[in-house]
């Protein structure tokens, strides 16, 4: 292929190096851009399979830092195993349906169809402004009929299967947009996840998927899942909260059906004072007498320990026969366990606050006491597992808590009145949402019928696209010609259901979905997500720990048990590793006075160093936030690509931070990236400039034993750094160090050009044919981070080495690392771990410590001891005394 623009200029005159300017970016990133969209990398990948997904946008119609953060990890991944000969899957779409487009769309009187594909229009052009090497073949969107025709028959297969059902419950409503909430979506102070309104329970007849009924593997396969972090899998194990007890049965003075509630406490059931039941309790809604109680009970704050005493009505206890009160709480959840707790002030420390609240000067009954103690506990409840049954204690007094629970379970059994169970806090996930800009569900409701699925062969059941969305209410109910239908079944008139499925539903299956994108019959084929899945690294916000992770998971175990993919080798689990970025936070100015946010123009950065309020000429308090438009300390990608081009944006997201850690966002340091670059292009056109004067024609390297001292060195120092970042891009993700290792190998490459120039020693000499390799090692192992100035420099150089052009990212074009070479013998070394002794490895005592460790590190006994990944460890610290043959490692 032909070169254009500064690539063609600069094969016509190499002008000297100290007068070469830098790159135009937008140039040279346009230009690129237009070859690769009309030129794939060639290749035939020879490694296998790898899938690597980044989660995909809400299109909001602009992107921020922290989609140029997560977009640019996937890519520089993605390319890196391409360029390793892996057959990779690197797809993107468009999380489009939900509250925020409909709530756009009425602020705008616009069509939330049109403003989301406008909005998609334009985050595309930004990702590509960003160099990110999609798949776009491979692109959905999910509020496209193509799509959720299959998010519809999805559906369908889970209801067939008894998954997805419709029940009548008390659910949160959230006032402002007048639709339901999943217990997931709503915060720790009671608010919409999405509004921010306090949120209210509503009984409604709604749509849930039966997560409950995979709780169990949900919670024991979190196991297989060693390559996630282990603060996500702990958040998931809290949210599904397995815990063993029992269930028992309180037979009720009333005659009625007994009361059963669930304990992890068993031990403590002699000390059972009183229940409490939730206000939906059936309990409650069977006594019309205590209605204006139960709407009381309603109105208290769920946190109070306010009760109210069912009057008239007495539960027995299973053990004892006593009889004993039997309040509504707030604290109870109806949707946990039964709906009713056992109360044991001595042992718990809500039931005591509640117990001394509402039956003020009763007694504590104490059951279990710490071993040694006297009968009487003061200063509350004891909490503590530990100790004996209080002698006082029929039957029981004097065991072991282990011997007590035992006994006490035995009783249970043997009365029928309990048994062991094993019970999770997770709750069935609920889908309805009765809003208009979602998949509407696929059934049909008929008088005679019931719930009919929408025969397959009619889906997908489009949106209609004459609604006006109003803002209150299902816009879907309204539309009477849409709704009224007749039933699948009995043919007689039937209506749809008017509610739209949570936005949850089009994300816990999409992965799935970018497999077999094209295919117009099923949501997937077998063959096709068998191969593909489980997605090798999954990359995304830490805020989806339980929500979105858990619904996924929860989607690939069902879909494996219906025989829709194999499953892979995690049972049914859909990503194999996953990476959580940290957020990128904002340079934040507020006044020293108030503590108000100034917006940009109120500070004066000519010297960023010390900025000025230029009000009041005094210095502001700095600080780095979150970023947001009330903080005025949003940073505009596209004003930064367009500022300092794509590469060095890149390059400087991924070196501020490690990949787990919030970045604290600092545009005035992106010139260190600018300076590097510029030192690479301009040493590119200077080696190339000495091959031309040279006219050399063979660039083979000198053979092992004829090269310098000087060539074996940087010889070494180009292997190390391919090993190290290798290690980094394929394995540990540490690319901020890359970038580093980037800037060190530039380094060592550019003292060597100048030693060689000006030393008279034939060991300080290095031949333009091994520097010219070693500046093409550097162009290749940066080319994932810096793809268009990457491809720039490879073309230059391939052009002078008379050869046809080819891109720097064909596949299977990744260096792989070559021993070192030694100046002298090898000598014995001993490796100390730890300040122990450990194994000998020969080393050059001339090499550098990096090139000592890598060398280490290639040995059967150095990855036996300092394999980080498998020993769980961190070298902390490297040792190696002058003079002594001896290297010590610290191990953290």
């Amino acid at each position: 292929m032909a070169l254009r623009g500064r690539a063609a200029y600069v094969h016509r005159r190499f002008v000297s190096t100290l007068h070469v300017e830098q790159l135009n970016h937008r140039e040279v990133e346009s230009k690129w851009r237009k070859i690769w969209s009309e030129n794939p990398a060639p290749g035939v990948p020879s490694r296998g399979k790898f899938y690597c997904l980044s989660m995909f946008p809400y299109p909001s119609g602009n992107l921020h830092m922290g989609h140029v953060r997560v977009y640019t990890i996937s890519d520089v991944i993605s390319r890196f195993r391409r360029m390793r000969g892996y057959d990779v899957l690197h797809p993107m779409g468009w999380d489009a349906f939900g509250l925020p487009a409909e709530n756009a769309a009425i602020e705008r009187n616009a069509d939330p169809h049109l403003w989301t594909q406008q909005n998609i229009a334009n985050m595309k052009e930004q990702l590509q402004r960003m160099l990110v090497n999609f798949d776009w073949d491979k692109e959905l969107t999910t509020c496209s009929p193509d799509y959720y025709e299959h998010t519809q028959k999805l559906f369908l297969d889970l209801f067939k299967a008894n998954y997805a059902y419709r029940a009548r419950a008390a659910v949160n409503w959230d006032p402002v947009d007048q639709t339901v909430l999943a217990n997931e979506q709503v915060d720790s102070e009671g608010r919409s996840w999405r509004s921010g309104a306090l949120v209210e329970q509503k009984l409604l007849s709604q749509w849930f998927f039966r997560v409950t009924a995979l709780a169990d593997e949900l919670d024991k396969d979190l196991e297989l899942l060693s390559e996630w972090p282990s603060a996500v899998t702990t958040q998931q194990s809290h949210w599904i909260g397995r815990s063993q007890g029992a269930e028992i049965d309180f037979e009720l003075t009333d005659g009625s059906k007994p009361l059963t509630v669930y304990t992890t406490r068993p031990d403590t059931l002699p000390g059972v004072q009183f229940i409490a039941v939730a206000a939906s309790h059936n309990v409650c809604q069977s006594r019309p007498e205590i209605c204006e109680l139960i709407t009381r009970m309603k109105a208290i704050d769920p946190d109070s320990n306010e009760g109210l005493l069912i009057p008239g009505l007495h539960a027995i206890h299973p053990l004892t026969g006593e009889e004993i009160p039997v309040f509504t709480a707030p604290y109870v959840l109806s949707d946990y366990a039964r709906g009713a707790v056992m109360g044991v002030p001595a042992h718990d420390n809500r039931d005591y606050a509640f117990w001394k609240q509402n039956m003020p000067g009763k007694p504590v009954h104490y059951v279990v006491i710490p071993e040694g103690s006297s009968e009487r506990i003061e200063n509350g409840p004891y909490t503590e597992k530990a100790g004996i049954i209080s002698p006082s204690i029929p039957k029981y007094g004097g065991k072991t808590i282990k011997d007590g629970t035992a006994l006490i379970m035995k009783d249970l059994e043997t009365s029928g009145t309990g048994h062991a169970t094993t019970n999770f806090k997770i709750r069935d996930w609920l889908v309805s949402r009765q809003r208009y800009w979602g998949a509407p569900i696929p059934i049909i409701h008929c008088d005679s019928c019931g719930a009919v699925p929408v025969p397959e062969e009619e889906l997908p059941v489009l949106l209609p696209s004459r609604i006006k969305s109003e803002g209150s209410g299902s816009p879907l109910a309204r539309d009477e010609e849409w709704v009224n239908v007749a039933c699948p079944k009995c043919k007689q008139p039937a209506k749809r259901d008017t509610d739209t499925m949570d936005t949850f539903v089009d994300s816990s299956w999409y992965f799935f979905r970018f497999a077999d994108t094209h295919n117009k019959r099923e949501p997937f084929s077998y063959e096709t997500a068998s191969s593909q899945l489980p997605v090798d690294l999954y990359i995304g916000g830490s805020e989806h720990a339980i929500l979105h992770l858990l619904y996924s998971r929860f989607f690939g175990k069902f879909l494996m048990k219906q025989g829709q993919w194999s499953g892979g080798d995690l049972n049914g689990e859909p990503f194999r590793k996953l990476i959580t970025q940290g957020m990128v936070h904002g340079r934040t100015f507020t006044t020293p006075e108030t503590g108000r946010f100034l917006k940009p123009e109120e500070v004066d950065l000519s010297d960023s160093a010390k900025p000025i309020i230029r009000a009041t000429g005094k210095t502001p308090n700095i600080s780095y936030e979150k970023m947001s438009k009330s903080k005025y300390n949003g940073a505009n990608p596209d004003d930064c690509i367009n500022k300092y081009g794509a590469d060095a944006t890149r390059a400087h997201i991924l070196f501020q931070a490690p990949i787990q850690d919030t970045l604290e966002w600092d545009e005035n340091k992106i010139v260190g990236i600018q300076r590097w670059l510029s030192r690479v292009w301009r040493h590119v056109l200077t080696v190339c400039d000495d091959a031309q004067k040279q006219d050399i024609s063979d660039f083979t390297i000198p053979a092992t034993d004829s090269r310098t001292e000087a060539e074996v060195k940087l010889w070494n120092d180009i292997q190390s750094t391919i090993a190290k970042i290798t290690t980094a891009l394929a394995s540990d993700y540490t690319l901020n160090t890359s970038i580093s290792n980037y800037n060190k190998l530039t380094n060592s490459i550019l003292d060597a050009y100048r030693k060689s120039k000006e030393s008279t020693s034939e060991a300080d000499k290095v031949g333009t044919a091994i520097m010219f390799n070693s500046v093409m090692k550097l162009i290749q192992v940066a080319a994932p981070v810096i793809p268009a100035t990457a491809e720039e420099c490879w073309a230059v150089l391939l052009q002078v080495q008379k050869k046809a052009w080819s891109s720097v990212f064909e596949i299977g074009s990744w260096p792989e690392a070559e021993e070192l070479q030694s100046l002298s013998p090898l000598v014995d070394h001993v490796v100390f771990v730890n300040g122990k002794m450990r194994f000998m490895a020969k080393l050059d005592e001339n090499w550098s410590q990096d090139q000592m460790v890598d060398a280490i590190m290639q040995t059967p006994e150095g990855q036996h001891w300092l394999d980080a990944k498998a020993e769980g460890k961190k070298i902390q610290r490297v040792i190696v005394p002058k003079g002594r043959k001896n290297v010590s490692f610290i191990l953290k």
